[in-house]
């Protein structure tokens, strides 16, 4: 039995960038040949479009995990990494995608519609883009950045112009297949369609759509039967209309309590509806009563009785129809096509889609109006005394861009740090030497570095000066302590040329 799956829930991880290269160029008579790493490449997005052929989520609902391509690392000789390939997903019309606290996303109701759900990574600078002029070589490069990872939760919601609603076994399938071509699955039984069905209806050379809700129960908005997980699909229906089964013989059952238990979860629905499609409010949308089933006597006589206590009641257009004998449906089609044209006419015009249109910020852009920075801000932590916290996204971002096996590479990261403001706004918050600082993921003990932009002094490759201080003794220290334990020099003489006495250590 094919299934449909109107809600699934995605658990989406984009691509990684890949990481840049420290490479030096390399060729025969050429000592200087200056740094030729490449760029890492970029990771591949998740993408969602909107398809003409698909029409349920269930390929999505059984393949959740989702993990666009990873880009390549950069190469020497200006080599750049390749760049992760996208994940498109196709979705179909009416997919709306939202967050998992319930924050609408993207509303994808044309085909051919793009949204990117999850992005890819940046990669990292190779050294060749890292070269300056007070930096000439470069030992290190940039990581990737990691790609977006998150849940998002996709619900479809039928695009239709008509909404067919009532109990269960209204014969509201039934009429979708006499209406259009739609082909459900009809039974004697109450709750037979579990799936929405999709028709189109002709009359003349105009057209329409029409969507078979599954029947509704009193009490649907809160969960009973199956009306809370298909109530989404009148949402964007123009017109809703009321199928009414005349040859009922329930107690306590009649058109007009029909009528008013399901406007009630109507009503009860609406409250909790984010928006629409542009078509107003449920409850302002035109309604048309189909009394159904008039090829039974009783059901018939039942129909002209009540058929003008409703249209006084409710002051909606009423009709008698029968969908089994094909009684009454052309006056039902010809008046649905006339709301529906003035619906069309009502609803406000897509807007054409635009160029995007990229503005760079201001100059200021980096200052509030009380000075402060809006890059980042700095809070105390709580859980270290004397420690504080960074937040903001550069700093975030160049955290994960250090390696922190390379002190060069950590030295750029306490230039861009300083650049940026953080080292100032540090000692002003009380940052003393030595406290402990968090930026990201990484917490480590600040110490107050060499002011940006001066010229660094030339080291080993892959180090940095600023960190070199340590209490480790040296490789001369190492040797003539060593003498000095075997005896070949004194260990109390600390004049300059000493030499070891080999005769000495002979005896």
């Amino acid at each position: 039995m094919a299934r449909f799956v109107d809600q699934v829930t995605l658990h989406l991880t984009a691509g990684d960038g890949g990481n840049g290269c420290a490479s030096i160029h390399r060729e025969k008579f050429k000592p200087l040949g200056g740094p030729d790493g490449g760029n890492g490449g970029h990771g591949g997005d998740i993408i969602l479009e909107v398809s003409a052929q698909v029409h349920t989520l269930l390929d999505l609902h059984y393949r959740p995990h989702l993990k666009a391509e990873r880009g390549s690392n950069g190469a020497g000789d200006h080599r750049n990494g390749a760049r992760g390939a996208d994940l498109v997903l196709p979705v179909p019309v009416g997919t709306v995608v939202l967050s998992e606290s319930g924050e609408q996303l993207a509303d994808l109701t044309a085909v051919g519609m793009r949204f990117i759900a999850a992005r890819g990574g940046f990669g990292g600078l190779g050294n060749a883009a890292l070269a300056s002029s007070v930096r000439k070589a470069p030992g290190f490069a940039l990581r990737g950045e990691p790609g977006e990872q998150h849940d998002v939760v996709l619900e479809l919601k039928s695009v239709a112009d008509v909404g067919l609603v009532g109990f269960p076994s209204a014969g509201k399938s039934s009429l979708i297949s006499v209406l259009s071509a739609a082909k459900p699955k009809i039974g004697d039984y109450p709750f037979t369609t579990l799936q929405p069905n999709l028709g189109v209806v002709d009359v003349g050379h105009e057209t329409f759509t029409i969507a078979d809700v599954p029947g509704l129960i009193p009490g649907a908005s809160e969960g009973k039967g199956l009306g809370l997980d298909f109530l989404r699909h009148i949402e964007r229906t123009a017109v809703l209309v009321h199928v009414v089964d005349t040859a009922s013989i329930e107690p306590g059952r009649d058109p007009i309590s029909d009528i008013e238990a399901l406007e009630m979860e109507l009503a009860a629905y609406e409250s909790i509806l984010v928006g629409d499609a542009g078509l107003g409010d449920l409850r302002d949308r035109p309604r048309i009563i189909v009394l159904n089933k008039a090829d039974i006597p009783d059901a018939a006589e039942l129909a002209e009785f009540v058929k003008e206590d409703l249209e006084r009641q409710f002051g909606w257009p009423v009709f008698i129809v029968s969908a089994v004998a094909r009684k009454g449906l052309e006056p039902l089609k010809y008046k649905l096509l006339e709301i529906v044209q003035e619906a069309r006419k009502k609803r406000p015009k897509e807007k054409a889609v635009t160029r995007m249109v990229v503005r760079p910020k201001a100059v200021d852009a980096a200052r509030g109006k009380n000075g402060k920075h809006r890059d980042f801000t700095i809070e105390p932590d709580p859980e270290n005394t004397g420690g504080f916290i960074v937040h903001g996204e550069k700093p975030a971002r160049w955290i994960m861009q250090t390696d922190f096996e390379n002190d060069e590479a950590v030295g750029y990261l306490a230039d861009r740090l300083n650049r940026l403001g953080v080292e100032d706004a540090l000692l002003k918050a009380g940052a003393e030497a030595g406290c402990s600082v968090t930026i990201g993921g990484i917490t480590f003990e600040w110490e107050p570095m060499t002011s940006a932009g001066t010229a660094p002094v030339l080291t080993g490759r892959g180090t940095d000066i600023r960190l070199s201080h340590t209490k480790r003794a040296s490789a001369a220290e190492r040797k003539r302590a060593s003498q000095a334990r075997r005896g070949l020099i004194d260990e109390l003489d600390f004049g300059d040329g000493q030499e070891a006495d080999r005769k000495r250590w002979e005896g």
